[in-house]
């Protein structure tokens, strides 16, 4: 991928929402664009297991909002789903586990932190619908670019 999001940032200002710091790499993939997929989880990761264990993901980020509850969402089992359906990444409002298991599997895995432990009860979650956290709102079919710099989101693709 020829880009860099300082470069995006500065050729497109008024296009672009730069997402806070607060968020880490924890895959093997450094560089992302891709286009959203929204899910909403109520601490249970069963929906997010649906998505990406049974579908394509060719050129898509799964876009994660558990409202920055401290529970695991992703780990291992996931981001092997998500690499053999061809996801660019997963950015989680959230929290991440196994970090030493996946942080080779070429899938970048954008979150706050980790914790070891999962939410076992199984809670219904919320697909395609908008959601907030750090000041931007994703929606089904926007896209992220990221790189080391950072995670940025823009409603049409531009690069």
């Amino acid at each position: 991928m020829n880009f860099f999001t300082a470069d995006i940032c500065d050729e497109h200002p008024d296009k672009v929402h730069v997402l806070d710091n607060e968020f880490k790499n924890y895959g093997a993939k450094d560089k992302v664009c891709a286009q959203v997929v929204t899910v909403k989880l109520d601490r249970n990761n069963s929906e997010l297991i649906k998505i990406l264990r049974d579908e394509d993901g060719t050129g898509k980020i799964v876009v994660v909002d558990v409202d920055d509850e401290y529970f695991a969402v992703v780990g291992e089992n996931l981001m092997k789903f998500a690499h053999g359906n061809n996801y660019e990444a997963i950015l989680v409002n959230g929290y991440v586990r196994d970090t030493e298991q996946i942080k080779d599997i070429p899938v970048a895995l954008y979150a706050r932190g980790t914790c070891p432990r999962k939410y076992i009860p199984v809670t219904e979650g919320e697909r395609n619908i908008e959601l907030s956290f750090c000041g931007v709102q994703f929606n089904d079919g926007d896209y992220v670019y990221a790189d080391v710099d950072g995670i940025i989101l823009a409603k049409e693709k531009i690069v």
